[in-house]
């Protein structure tokens, strides 16, 4: 080997090294997530270990594993849902590396309401791209398929669908935003009240979401899913087993083709079905603030909107969870947040420890990640 040769080896060693005493962000390509001790990643093994037995110990019970209380707590399906799902599982990355797994996380099922922060996402890369030219703006400007023609509907913007502050009137895939009726809607039905202006009320709603996520393929006029799957999936390097799961129903004409329009959730079957360690890329991608290897997916200013607290609802932002409720999540930061799903389907995110945790199937979810952060030792 000449000289030149073993210097330009020892210049691109010592950058390499250089690169990893900074700290620089690891991205796992695709099929290939590294795994580190977890005191290499500054985790106690010990208290990780006692983590990931209570993690085991602690599966929901429902939803059933074949699913059989989904109807009677959400009422008549408009989608398709598995025979049967999953056992807990669950993955905790440090630094970007792999430093714990437990159980089946390679086993695509459905993650309910974590589709909101999906939604989320592909609205942000709408944002960014200006399709949609601010989220203050009123829904009813883009829109013009007569669900926002109503005096109270067009004054809906886009911030309000993300804060689910929309109070949006209307029926959706057969669904009424209002949620009455037990023969429709199960034991989620909600009690009668007063309908409030836009921006003035929180309330968690599938319905609405669901109005957000057509009005958001009519932006794109383009399947979310595709676009999910070209925007975000396969630059994060997810796999190809994840599906986004359309009720029977939800199909519009879109330019003379026939489309379907996504859930935000499960709650009356379809909905995203996915594996746990794609739901970690999709973690790790917003603790980097947006931002894949040299790509920018969503732009850091949008990621700070989308995790600061809403005006009616504190503990949440763009469709994702947050801690900032005093005492909400004993032991967690209060910069920590998460994307949530029944059943206990979640994807915690803690920036200042650099941590993602992926835990499915989960009950006392506040404990179990509470024993994560408590491994941490630097």
């Amino acid at each position: 080997m000449t000289r030149l040769r073993l210097a330009l080896v020892f210049i691109i060693a010592l950058a390499a090294i250089e690169l990893v005493a900074a700290g620089a962000d690891y991205f796992p390509p695709r099929d290939n997530w590294e795994h580190r001790k977890p005191a290499d990643a500054g985790m106690d093994a010990a208290k990780l270990n006692d983590a990931i037995e209570f993690m085991k110990s602690h599966e929901t019970t429902s939803p059933a594993r074949d699913f059989s209380d989904q109807e009677i707590i959400f009422g008549k399906l408009l989608g398709s849902i598995p025979t049967e799902r999953g056992a807990t599982n669950g993955l905790i990355i440090r630094h970007g590396y792999i430093v714990a797994e437990f159980g089946d996380t390679l086993r695509p099922d459905p993650t309910y309401s974590v589709a909101k922060s999906m939604l989320a996402t592909i609205a942000g890369i709408a944002v960014d791209r200006g399709l949609i030219r601010s989220i203050d703006d009123p829904v009813a400007n883009l829109i013009k398929d007569g669900g926002y023609d109503s005096p109270h509907n067009r004054l809906v913007t886009w911030r309000n669908h993300l804060q689910q502050e929309s109070e949006w009137e209307g029926e959706m895939w057969g669904k009424n935003a209002n949620f009455l009726g037990t023969e429709a809607f199960g034991r989620g039905e909600m009690k009668p009240r007063a309908i409030q202006e836009a921006g003035a009320f929180y309330e968690y709603n599938d319905v609405r979401i669901n109005r957000f996520a057509l009005s958001l393929l009519k932006v794109f006029k383009k399947p979310i899913p595709d676009v999910f799957r070209d925007e975000v999936m396969n630059p994060i390097g997810a796999s190809t087993t994840w599906k986004w799961v359309p009720y029977a129903n939800a199909y519009v004409n879109i330019d003379g083709k026939r489309m379907a329009s996504v859930s935000g959730g499960t709650r009356w079957g379809g909905g995203m079905w996915i594996n746990s360690h794609d739901m970690a890329r999709f973690g790790l991608l917003w603790l980097r603030n947006g931002k894949w290897g040299e790509r920018q997916i969503v732009s850091p200013s949008y990621v700070k909107m989308a995790t600061t607290p809403s005006a009616h609802g504190p503990d949440y932002g763009f469709l994702w969870w947050l801690n900032t409720k005093q005492g909400q999540w004993p032991g967690s930061p209060a910069a920590a947040y998460s994307a949530r799903g029944n059943g206990g389907n979640i994807i915690f995110i803690d920036p200042g420890h650099d941590l993602v945790v992926v835990w499915r199937w989960s009950a006392q979810s506040n404990e179990g990640f509470r024993r994560v952060v408590a491994a941490i030792t630097s």
